[in-house]
């Protein structure tokens, strides 16, 4: 189904880590992706012919690869890379601004926004000889001449649907491979269909069209699939076809079960540790029937959640599983002192772990299996330990004691967990190395950090000293224990406003410099004109609706970036907000038994803890719904809330 409507933002299908192969996209609740394959595109169907053959050297002859997040080499980060296709050379600019959406979108969502600092973000430009793509939106419609030989129906298969939307996966490799380090066990492909159709699709090759409203919220739902092996959550395969009952056995999927509560905590199975808490996508994690395609007789821990509803976020129990994916792909210590032969006593001997943006990582150093008090430096001096004559252990463990961990086999896990040792040799002489003390690592100075972040320096490393790290904000010196190479700003208590952070090495000239956005963002509503108003003291504005209303957010920052407006009702999960699923400019449409779009139901406003979206139940009464915004230095501003109050037509309302 194609969506009418100007610029459109977009959304997609998703194929899941297990091997669930499919044919058909689909989407659930109010934006949701769904199953979808994705491999070289088919030949073009109903008398389409096939975009012409490019060869690899004028492919990437004509590309340029612009970093757009470095956080550093890429041989040691999780690489995502994104491209697009039908883009001409006079819409780079439209590519980019598609580009900047979904990341923004991306950062807003937990774990992408504690371990953004995780990940490298490339985007590789190759302009197209013409504008969109193949088969858009119908098999009728003619095939494009573009680099990647994007296409809707599956690669213009008439045998498939609509919204599966393929790329050539040998294309799109080779232009990702241009990025130095960045190989196919270490990055994440995402292709942008110059399209305002909506459509997608998933796996190691996850795409979307650059301009439908939901598009930005499928690139987590689909690196959910590729990275963290997470599953799709629908209860149906196709929209509008309930999936019928499920048939298998206990699933592998870390979010499905058959099991009852009470058996996963009598065997500690499955999300038993998370039961019973608020979940974060809305509800209480508990025990919800559907999923894996299918109505009846399998059970998910949340009511909705990124992978069964897009514009939620995921679930306690996908974000650790995403959090464990994510730290797999790097290496929690980047360096440290060479350890391939014993070394002296008479040393400093250092660690440079990675630095989550949400949190510090914990060094536990030991020696001969005691632990060392350090409080948690990142380097020991050995010399005042007074070692007794011959060889001794030492280890350093770093360890992510991140909250949204909980499972000891996850956190004991490589991905949380490292450890490197020496041999320590009294009788061996140190060399000196009187190495200038200088920063080699930081957090980036270029754009603000947010007031929540943690913000690092990292230095060089002198063999017989170690260089203290000296910080100060807006002038005034902050006390650092231990661990002086991170700075948690959630610590401070900033007040809004612009600070200056800076980091100094004592003694040298050594200095960095950061601008510290403390203002989030603002976001304002606009509703359609109400019955009546109502406003009582100590009490948020009400409005009075007989029917359907719509509401319109709009987000301003005083700095660049793409701002994230988020709201739910009566307390259920935030809801990023997207416009409309048919015009991204639109407002969103609330109404008391919602509106169907392609087979989904949008915008039913109530009872939102206790009934599906797809509940054609009207519901009447008064309902919060709170709003608020994520700005592009991860700040989140205050949540501000008005109450609905949806009456009868024909209800006399005072």
């Amino acid at each position: 189904m194609t969506f009418p409507g100007t610029r459109l933002r977009r959304a997609t299908a998703g194929l899941g880590a297990a091997g669930l192969l499919t044919t058909a996209l689909v989407a659930a609740g109010p934006a949701v992706a769904g199953p979808a394959a994705v491999g070289p595109a088919a030949a073009a169907g109903s008398g389409s012919s096939p975009s012409p053959a490019r060869g690899p050297g004028s492919l990437t002859e004509g590309a340029t690869v612009v970093p757009v997040q470095t956080t550093g080499p890429a041989d040691k980060r999780f690489n995502l890379v994104v491209m697009g296709d039908g883009y001409t050379a006079d819409q780079m600019a439209e590519f980019r601004s598609d580009v900047d959406e979904h990341l923004g979108v991306l950062w807003s969502i937990e774990p992408f926004a504690s371990y953004r600092s995780y990940v490298n973000v490339w985007a590789v430009e190759v302009p197209s000889r013409e504008s969109g793509v193949d088969c858009d939106p119908g098999l009728d419609a003619p095939t494009r001449d573009t680099p990647l030989d994007m296409g809707f129906w599956g690669g213009c298969d008439p045998d498939s649907v609509q919204r599966l939307l393929t790329v050539d996966s040998g294309r799109a490799a080779a232009l990702a491979d241009l990025v130095p380090g960045a190989s196919g066990a270490n990055r994440q492909i995402v292709a942008l269909a110059n399209s305002d159709t909506y459509g997608g699709a998933g796996g190691s090759y996850a795409t979307a069209s650059g301009g439908n409203a939901l598009s930005s919220l499928i690139t987590p739902h689909e690196i959910g699939h590729s990275l963290g092996g997470l599953q799709d959550e629908y209860d149906y395969y196709a929209r509008g076809v309930p999936g019928g009952a499920y048939s298998g056995p206990e699933p592998a999927s870390a979010h499905h079960t058959l099991l009852t509560e009470r058996a996963m905590r009598e065997r500690r199975a499955k999300w038993w540790r998370w039961l019973g808490e608020e979940s974060e996508s809305g509800g209480t994690i508990g025990r919800h029937e559907g999923g894996l395609y299918s109505t009846q007789g399998v059970w998910r821990p949340s009511r909705h959640s990124l992978m069964k509803t897009l514009g939620y976020a995921f679930d306690q129990v996908e974000r650790e599983v995403m959090v464990q994916a994510i730290s797999a792909k790097v290496d929690l210590i980047q360096d440290h002192t060479p350890n391939t032969a014993p070394i002296g006593a008479d040393r400093t001997v250092w660690v440079d772990p990675l630095h989550p943006v949400g949190g510090r990582l914990d060094v536990v150093w030991r020696l001969d299996g005691r632990p060392l008090r350090t409080g948690g430096a990142r380097t020991v001096d050995l010399r005042p330990l007074g070692l007794s004559p011959g060889t001794h252990a030492l280890t350093a463990t770093v360890s992510d004691p991140t909250p949204f961990v909980r499972d000891p086999a996850v956190r004991a896990s490589a991905a949380l967990t490292r450890t490197v040792g020496w041999t320590v040799d009294t009788a061996l002489t140190t060399p000196r190395d009187d190495a200038r003390a200088a920063f080699n690592g930081h957090t980036p100075t270029e754009s603000p950090v947010g007031a929540r972040s943690v913000v690092y320096a990292d230095t060089t490393h002198p063999t017989h000293r170690t260089p203290s790290v000296r910080w100060a904000m807006d002038g005034r010196t902050v006390a650092v224990r231990g661990n002086d190479r991170d700075l948690d700003l959630s610590s401070l208590r900033l007040a809004p406003g612009t600070h200056t952070l800076t980091a100094r090495i004592p003694g040298t000239t050594a200095e960095l410099r950061w601008t510290v956005d403390a203002r989030p963002a603002s976001v304002s509503y606009e509703l359609s004109p109400p019955l009546r108003t109502v406003e009582r003291p100590g009490r948020p504005v009400e409005y009075v609706y007989d029917g359907e209303f719509t509401m319109r957010l709009s987000a301003r920052d005083d700095r660049r970036g793409f701002v994230v407006s988020q709201f739910r009702v009566d307390g259920d999960g935030w809801y990023t907000y997207y416009g409309w699923p048919t015009d991204a400019d639109g407002p969103f449409r609330f109404s008391p038994s919602g509106t169907v779009v392609d087979d989904l139901v949008y915008g039913k406003l109530g009872r939102s803890r206790a009934v599906p979206w797809d509940d054609a139940t009207p519901d009447y009464g008064t309902h919060r719904v709170e709003y608020r915004a994520i700005d592009a230095a991860g700040n989140v501003s205050a949540a501000k809330s008005f109450l609905v109050t949806l009456v009868k037509p024909g209800s006399r309302t005072s």
